[in-house]
């Protein structure tokens, strides 16, 4: 497991509440119960810091609004379409609303808006199997294909399992192809830390992001400040996010 992957697990709402409840215990057993009840009180106020959906919109849509959505007319041509694997929050539109898989929005159908614009005449897709056999650039090709993109459209790259890689192994796809100018495909929550690793590794990129997932739904009744499960099972993408800005920062990766 990547350092970034693990650190964000270990601090993810849910485990890192469980982790400090069973120290606090201890603690309390131990007759130390002032330092065991500050240990669990910490965990539980990190469990309700995440599950509030203001906390979401907050750190998320920092992140998010670094490189706002643009649409096809308003970014330039390029010579490729880079897409990054990723699931974040299941495609939904909204963060806060329930999984529709009619408005659901994958990264790909940006990348097939984008290529029936003719922003770029070929589209890399970038993923490794992360279950099974078959790789995410793979099921990528799959869907895009069923949307009338052409397979010789398609290049895939099949060894990447995290960002990192994402950019060293697209890099050498791309210099094989003599491509040097692309425009870059990912969620707008990860779009931060993407475009960092490409322009860390030399690669002219620009940001062309899915439309961003997290904002205030239109649903009545929605509440900043009540506790939200869907807020807090999406809150793991976010961690992950700043988690990896500040691995990938100390290893010289961005």
């Amino acid at each position: 497991m990547a350092l970034s992957s693990f650190l964000a697990a270990l601090i993810a709402p849910q485990n890192l509440c469980i982790t400090l409840l069973i120290v606090g215990a201890i603690c309390f057993i131990a007759r130390r119960r002032k330092v065991g009840l500050l240990i669990a009180a910490v965990g539980m106020g990190w469990v309700v810091f995440w599950s509030l959906p203001a906390s979401s919109l907050w750190a998320g849509g920092r992140l998010e609004q670094m490189y706002p959505h643009r649409l096809p007319d308003q970014l330039p041509a390029a010579q490729a379409i880079v897409v990054l694997g990723g699931n974040t929050a299941n495609n939904r539109q909204n963060w806060f609303e329930p999984y529709d898989k009619e408005s659901a929005w994958p990264r790909i159908d940006t990348a097939a808006l984008l290529y029936r614009a003719s922003r770029a005449p070929l589209i890399v897709l970038s993923g490794a199997a992360l279950e099974g056999k078959v790789s995410e650039a793979e099921n990528m090709a799959r869907a895009l294909v069923k949307q009338g993109i052409p397979q010789q459209a398609l290049v895939l790259e099949t060894h990447s399992y995290n960002t990192r890689q994402n950019g060293v192994f697209t890099a050498m796809k791309l210099r094989a192809l003599h491509i040097t100018h692309i425009l870059l495909v990912t969620s707008a929550l990860h779009m931060p830390r993407a475009m960092a690793v490409f322009h860390k590794l030399g690669i002219a990129a620009v940001p062309a992001p899915a439309p961003r997932q997290i904002y205030v739904p239109s649903e009545p009744g929605f509440s900043f400040w009540l506790p939200d499960m869907r807020a807090l099972a999406a809150s793991r993408s976010i961690i992950k996010e700043y988690v990896g800005l500040l691995v990938y920062w100390a290893r010289g990766w961005i």
